[in-house]
């Protein structure tokens, strides 16, 4: 229970314990708002994100920048100082991981240790291990995004979905439930979307044929070059600009010729998506690892931008002058978009009924070296980081027979199953690993496909399970990359590998 210097942080271990301790989704619920309801508000988002297994939302920039090395050097320094120890609240650990994130300068890894070592020293055994899972974003207590929003809801009497809108908007579930227990409906209905906080992008379905697309979409679709970049988000208010990339990281300093284009544009306040590709000298694209070349790099920009120039293009817009655009229709947004920026920035697009149309604009998009297409419902709206089929993914796609050689534990709605699957070949008597994907199954099929390689397991790690290579399934893939990553020197195009029908598709290799 909370005391005058806060909650203590062993009544958040406990939970943790009881939401391990129980796999039924109504029960992890109740004990989430029950706790929820009798924190102070300041605590509650803290709470909130480390029962989810994050140390800071996904919209915030700040990371704890602490290494196996460093941890290591941590617990063992951390040994000796429990004795005099007071009790640990929930906000001492909050104060803690924000001083750890902000230490810098010449003396910051061991600033970090120093800090690191007396959060660990002043927890118990069972505190301490919350706190090692929540450094290394693994609970794997059984409560993902999902069941933590509903337990939101419980706590604050309001509808899910109201909360899990919010947080599409705001990318900080810890804010939105501090709002949602203090203000309720009310409160969550005014949280919007803001500029400088990134919101989770809208997703697109994979197309299995063109038919489908246009079934969906009413006959008639707008069609776009999709593009083998980096999706960004593009946030400017007056002088000041932002880039966001899709995972809600801040890239703006690798970005430069970006920042310059968007303070170059007639207004003002806006937030634009979009993607940026690496480019030749003959403006064609060039392999999705020099991009993030650009990308992983904060120093000498300025020579990396001649070496590898950032060919922009947009494709929305979802806020303008100090409006959101989220509720919009798609075909006003891009009317919108091309009164705002100059063509030759624009993704190339048609609008077309036309099976015959989209095929030879899909080969105009291959041969001009990018991915394929993406289609998108004119009439739509966009669904913050909701994936369905407003928008489609259209890509040429071959197919090869390939063993799971192991599997990850999954983070978020996946969290608690196997489903990051390790795929690989036979080369030369040996089996060699060429990508991995977690993607073209469905929930039931992921749980029957998990029961079986828990079978097969050979050997154990923390987040990964080493299994038996007698489970082969057909993956599609639209490309094929070079992966230092991977043994076999190759692996599927980024988030194109899909796995088809596994459970009709097993059959026992030599």
């Amino acid at each position: 229970m909370p005391t005058e210097s806060g909650t203590p942080f062993a009544d958040l271990a406990r939970l943790a314990r009881d939401l391990e301790a129980t796999t039924k989704r109504l029960e992890k619920r109740r004990r989430i708002a029950e706790f929820l309801r009798r924190l102070p508000r300041e605590e509650v988002g803290p709470a909130v994100l480390i029962v989810i297994g994050r140390i800071f939302a996904e919209s915030d920039q700040k990371a704890l920048n602490v290494g196996w090395a460093t941890l290591q050097k941590a617990l063992g320094s951390s040994r000796q100082a429990r004795l005099d120890a007071r009790p640990l609240t929930i906000l001492d650990v909050r104060r803690a991981f924000d001083g750890i994130a902000a230490a810098g300068g010449t003396d910051s890894v061991r600033a970090r240790l120093r800090l690191l070592a007396s959060l660990l020293g002043q927890a118990t055994d069972p505190e301490r291990e919350v706190l090692l899972k929540s450094i290394f974003g693994e609970m794997r207590i059984g409560v993902n995004e999902g069941v933590m929003l509903e337990g939101i809801a419980d706590a604050a009497g309001v509808d899910a979905d109201a909360v899990r809108a919010a947080h599409m908007v705001l990318g900080d579930l810890g804010r939105v439930a501090e709002v949602a227990l203090a203000q309720g409906a009310e409160g969550l209905g005014g949280l919007q979307l803001r500029l400088f906080s990134p919101v989770k992008p809208m997703m697109a379905e994979m197309a299995d044929d063109l038919d489908e697309v246009l079934k969906e979409h009413g006959g008639t679709t707008a069609v776009e070059f999709k593009f083998d970049g980096a999706r960004i988000q593009i946030h400017r208010d007056g002088d000041r600009v932002r880039v966001f990339s899709r995972r809600l990281t801040d890239v703006t300093e690798s970005v430069p010729e970006v920042v310059e284009i968007a303070r170059g544009l007639p207004r003002m306040s806006f937030l634009l998506e979009g993607e940026v590709v690496a480019v030749d000298a003959r403006n064609r694209p060039l392999p999705f690892q020099d991009l993030m070349r650009r990308f992983r790099r904060v120093h000498e920009i300025e020579a990396l931008r001649k070496e590898i120039p950032l060919r922009l293009y947009l494709f929305d817009v979802i806020y303008l002058d100090g409006r959101s655009l989220i509720s919009v229709p798609y075909r006003e947004r891009w009317a919108a978009l091309e009164r705002l920026v100059p063509a030759d920035l624009l993704a190339r697009r048609i609008v077309t009924g036309s099976r015959a149309e989209i095929e030879a604009f899909l080969k105009e998009a291959l041969d001009a070296g990018h991915e394929g297409l993406m289609a998108k419902q004119l009439d739509s709206t966009y669904s913050v980081g909701k994936r369905g089929k407003k928008w489609f993914k259209v890509k040429p796609a071959d197919t090869l027979d390939v063993a799971i050689l192991a599997a990850e534990w999954g983070h978020g709605r996946r969290q608690g199953t196997l489903s990051n699957y390790w795929l690989g070949v036979r080369d030369g008597g040996r089996w060699q690993m060429i990508g991995k994907t977690f993607k073209g199954l469905t929930d039931k099929e992921r749980l029957d496909l998990m029961e079986r390689l828990i079978h097969l397991k050979t050997s154990e790690e923390p987040w990964v399970v080493h299994v038996r290579p007698e489970v082969v399934v057909e993956i599609a893939y639209g490309a094929r990359t070079t992966s230092r990553a991977s043994p076999s020197g190759s692996r599927g195009s980024r988030g194109s590998g899909r796995t088809r029908a596994p459970a009709t598709r097993t059959r026992t290799t030599g």
